[in-house]
């Protein structure tokens, strides 16, 4: 199967201290790839040296066969982004800033239909900061989606949606993927990867302590459940004694 994203011993570090450790690992186009692991376990600071928006230390990111560092424009007119935290000028209006993420590109997709398929066309005249949380992220995800991209990188997808509205998002994103999007996708929610990935990795200080399906996840711990088989692997399941 054609490879999207190859990542061969990707390191970080800050101060000294190590953040991502050889990371290696690849994604199928097509495929939604959930990054796993508990907060500081390196899963944003991977995002973003994969994207080459933070330079590693040492290692190769591929995606689409691009080198993020040296084919950046080529790179990022086929690549959406929604990172976990964005910042945008206060009195800009949804419609407008879509309207300015759709100039960037080439062949952008309609945003319009973006905001009625993730149920914002109500808000299109709204200022941005007055969306609640759940809108903003909405938002984040229909603007990572403006570039019609063949890959599109996700964190922590639907923080601060409620549970109608994070149902809506994984339809929409399963949609998606039967169109051949390649999703990369990091979450907290073990509810939101079993619905949407086909392969995990489960980080751990830097480190993948886990990579597969998760039922080689499940198969491999004494657990019967995803959410219990990923505690265990990250050493933070509940024990007899607390």
């Amino acid at each position: 199967m054609e490879e999207t994203i190859r990542i061969k011993g990707l390191s970080k570090s800050y101060d000294g201290k190590k953040v991502i450790e050889n990371l290696s690992f690849s994604v199928a186009a097509g495929e939604v790839y959930g990054l796993l692991g508990a907060n500081g376990a390196g899963k944003s600071t991977t995002i973003e040296c994969v994207l080459g928006t933070r330079k590693a230390d040492s290692g190769s990111a591929r995606i689409l066969g691009l080198d993020p560092w040296k084919d950046r424009k080529r790179l990022f007119e086929q690549v959406g982004v929604q990172f976990q935290e964005v910042n945008y000028p206060d009195k800009i209006r949804v419609k407008e800033l879509c309207e300015e993420t759709a100039c960037l590109y080439k062949h952008p997709a309609a945003y319009e239909k973006l905001l009625q398929k993730f149920g914002l066309t109500d808000k299109r005249n709204a200022f941005v900061n007055e969306l609640s949380g759940g809108q903003k992220q909405k938002l984040f995800i229909v603007l990572a989606l403006i570039p019609n991209p063949k890959v599109v990188f996700m964190d922590e997808l639907t923080t601060g949606l409620d549970t109608k509205a994070r149902r809506g998002v994984w339809k929409s994103l399963q949609e998606l993927k039967e169109q051949g999007l390649t999703i990369f996708l990091s979450s907290h929610f073990m509810d939101e990867v079993e619905i949407l990935c086909d392969r995990i990795g489960i980080l751990k200080d830097g480190g993948f302590v886990f990579e597969g399906t998760m039922q080689e996840a499940v198969g491999l711990s004494p657990y019967e459940k995803l959410e219990d088989a990923y505690l265990w692997f990250t050493g933070e399941e509940e024990t007899d004694n607390e």
